[in-house]
């Protein structure tokens, strides 16, 4: 195993999901770059006191700055996830970083804010908006990135948000982002950052936090599924316990739960700001008082809540997979949805897949529930549905 080697120590570092033969590490040089400038004492950072990291995919920020007691502020459950493995996996208690999810509160007052650059520009704004009010004159903020992924859209946000911001010269493609605190921007604009629009038929209102799949409008993927879902509401008594894995911003849990008023949804996605979605975007259609689930979690057995889904208690699960983790492209987080979408789904019980044609699905789900059917398809995008046939 390559170990990431910086002024703060030698590491060993795993992306999740884990993956017994991983190509790709756990870190990138903009990690490596970051953490050289912390270490600096020019930057004035390897005094700062309480710390916070922003967006540390798989922990190496939050590893090799443990012995600062970092607090680590991510949009992702996996991140959490690795981050405390890696912890554990280099001798170091995991208490010594305090996880933060989207919403949660971050520290009253912040000296370090290391901000590794998004790739989207909506939630790099949420969070600078967010985090501005907790900075002070001698606050020391450096975001890192990539080249390619740096763009001039990420600095003028710096600049709208903190205030001046130069950029470092490169080093093995990567480039560090320099801020400082402009006090004429105190002020923070009202609201929640969310944004919403109205899907037909029914005029159903989607409503999304910044930097959620769709967020501004209803992608053709999923219209097309929208388009093709069962109609359950009628082929059988009681109600169906139906999951929405995946969930973004709840749009199909929603449809679902709006065409059956007897479907028990449960919603599931490893961005806190998409569950976050998905509950308003239920609330907005289907009131108070209507059952359901919203929780955060990788897949469907390792939950936020410690409450993994009843093994073979699921009669549908609906799922839109992603193909990628944040800028990394594979297929594995796929096949551990449809893994553990046979594990939960009761004998009968179906998966409904929408994905891109040349994503070749179906042949993952036949090696997994031995039988895919194509319920519709388009030149772009095919619907799937596979039936677990164990007894």
């Amino acid at each position: 195993m390559e170990r990431l080697v910086v002024p703060q120590g030698d590491f060993a570092l795993v992306r999740h999901p884990v993956r017994s033969k991983e190509t790709l590490r756990a870190w990138d040089a903009a990690d490596e770059y970051l953490l050289r400038s912390v270490a600096d004492p020019s930057t004035g950072a390897d005094r700062s006191e309480t710390v916070v990291v922003v967006n540390d995919g798989s922990g190496a920020l939050s590893v090799a700055l443990a012995d600062r007691r970092p607090w680590l502020l991510s949009d992702s459950y996996l991140a959490h996830l690795a981050t405390h493995d890696n912890l554990v996996g280099n001798g170091i208690d995991p208490a010594a970083v305090t996880l933060l999810g989207s919403f949660d509160p971050p520290p009253e007052r912040i000296d370090l804010l290391l901000i590794k650059v998004p790739k989207s520009l909506a939630l790099l704004d949420d969070q600078l908006r967010r985090l501005r009010p907790h900075l002070h004159a001698r606050t020391v903020v450096i975001g890192s990135a990539m080249v390619k992924h740096l763009h001039s859209s990420s600095l003028e946000c710096f600049e709208r948000r903190i205030g001046p911001t130069t950029t470092s010269r490169a080093e093995k493609k990567a480039r560090l982002v320099l801020s400082t605190l402009d006090p004429a921007l105190d002020g923070v604009e009202p609201g929640d950052g969310s944004s919403s629009y109205v899907v037909e038929p029914g005029g159903r209102v989607v409503t999304s936090h910044a930097g959620v799949f769709a967020a501004d409008q209803l992608d053709i993927g999923t219209r097309f599924l929208l388009e093709n879902l069962p109609d359950r509401s009628s082929d059988r008594a009681g109600s169906d316990q139906v999951v929405d894995l995946g969930c973004g911003n709840g749009v199909v849990g929603m449809m679902t739960a709006v065409a059956d008023p007897d479907a028990d949804l449960t919603f599931i996605d490893e961005s806190y700001r998409a569950v976050a979605s998905a509950e308003m975007t239920f609330r907005a259609n289907l009131g108070p008082d209507r059952p359901a689930r919203f929780v955060v979690g990788n897949g469907l057995v390792e939950l936020s809540d410690g409450e993994p889904l009843a093994r073979g208690g699921v009669d549908r699960v609906v799922n839109n997979p992603p193909f990628h983790i944040d800028r990394a492209i594979g297929d594995e987080v796929a096949w551990q949805m449809f893994r553990e979408s046979k594990d939960v789904l009761r004998p009968g019980g179906e998966l409904w897949v929408i994905g891109n044609r040349h994503l070749a699905y179906h042949a993952k789900l036949k090696r997994i529930f031995g039988n895919a059917e194509v319920v519709t398809s388009n030149a772009k995008f095919v619907v799937l549905r596979s039936v677990n046939r164990a007894r």
